[in-house]
């Protein structure tokens, strides 16, 4: 299986916020507000089932698990059009990316 990275992710995401543009009404910054908002809404869904069903089930319970991981996905649908949104590219995601884990390493 080959990797799956922001440049494809961005293509799908453009591919679906073009379909729904009548409804969603397009990407841009003013619209990068309320997609941040609701990335946030969605990784608390994904807390919440942590939070009610428990660590082990997420690793054993097929069902659970793919309820999870979906959860991870929408954030990371709304991450990626809020990187649309304000015309973040994934070269720049990756340079900064990169930076801030070698920070990281760094510390302590």
């Amino acid at each position: 299986m080959s990797a799956f990275g922001f440049e494809e992710m961005q293509s799908i995401q453009r591919e679906l916020q073009e379909k729904y543009f009548d409804k969603w009404g397009g990407l841009g910054p003013r619209k990068g507000r309320d997609t941040l908002l609701w990335m946030m809404i969605e990784a608390g869904e994904a807390a919440d089932i942590i939070k009610k069903q428990g660590d082990a089930a997420i690793m054993e319970d097929p069902e659970i698990r793919m309820r999870f991981i979906e959860e991870l996905c929408d954030v990371m649908m709304y991450f990626n059009d809020g990187l649309l949104c304000y015309s973040i590219t994934p070269d720049e995601v990756e340079k900064v990316y990169k930076e801030k884990h070698k920070r990281n390493m760094g510390r302590w």
